[in-house]
């Protein structure tokens, strides 16, 4: 909802590094600068480690996303990309890890700090684009690091409208997860198993989109299923 107002600058992010640097980098539009805007920042109070970030990353992330890691088995059968927003990416980090060990699937793990800001920069490039159609054509950030036909999972712990603000952005087959529905639970990995997006649910989510590309063989899904022991209620989240 808050992607929808024209001056605000929302953000979701995982570790205190990008706290920091989203921080400052609001501050000085805000008071030196004397932007028209405000920005919204969403913190969690799960208890985790937090990496430190190199500089050079910084400017990656202000425009909402950067490469955190990859992930190369010795023989990787494919490749996805990973992306996720706040808290959840700690489950796409392990998912990747999984998808190394397990499936011989290499990964690029991306940290989306703002969707908003990603499909904001996104929309004036393509805009730019079609209104100086003599010019060369501009690419937009989300292009530019997710170029190439490998699949996209991305994974938030908001609903899916929230990482689909990119979808018509990405050329690649894009899959997203999210937690629409209301949760009841007890634990924060209780919640993410009801809503489906913990980390066996990112790995499936993973290797459906392989499959569908026709990067692996139907029965790599099955495995995984049986593998994690990953319940398959009737009816999904979003309407229990």
């Amino acid at each position: 909802m808050a992607a929808t107002v024209p001056n605000c600058r929302a953000w979701d992010p995982c570790f205190a590094a990008e706290v920091a640097v989203i921080v400052d980098h609001a501050m000085r539009r805000m008071l030196e600068e004397q932007r028209d805007e405000f920005h919204y920042v969403t913190l969690m109070n799960e208890n985790y480690e937090h990496p430190s970030l190199a500089s050079e990353l910084h400017a990656d992330l202000l425009h909402g996303m950067y490469l955190l890691r990859r992930h190369t088995p010795a023989a990787p059968r494919a490749t996805v990309r990973l992306l996720g927003s706040g808290t959840i990416l700690r489950e796409v980090m392990a998912a990747a890890e999984l998808l190394e060990r397990d499936w011989q699937v290499a990964s690029d793990v991306f940290s989306v700090t703002s969707f908003s800001e990603l499909a904001r920069e996104a929309r004036e490039v393509a805009r730019a684009n079609r209104l100086h159609p003599g010019s060369i054509d501009r690419v937009s950030h989300v292009e530019r690091l997710l170029e190439g036909d490998a699949p996209v999972i991305a994974a938030t712990d908001y609903v899916r409208a929230w990482p689909q603000l990119i979808a018509e952005h990405v050329e690649a087959r894009y899959v997203t997860l999210g937690t629409d529905g209301f949760g009841r639970s007890d634990t924060r990995s209780a919640l993410r198993r009801f809503f489906e997006v913990d980390r066996h649910q990112i790995v499936l989510a993973a290797l459906q989109a392989l499959v569908r590309d026709g990067r692996c063989e139907r029965a790599v899904l099955s495995d995984a299923v049986q593998r994690y022991g990953v319940a398959a209620p009737a009816v999904p989240p979003w309407q229990r």
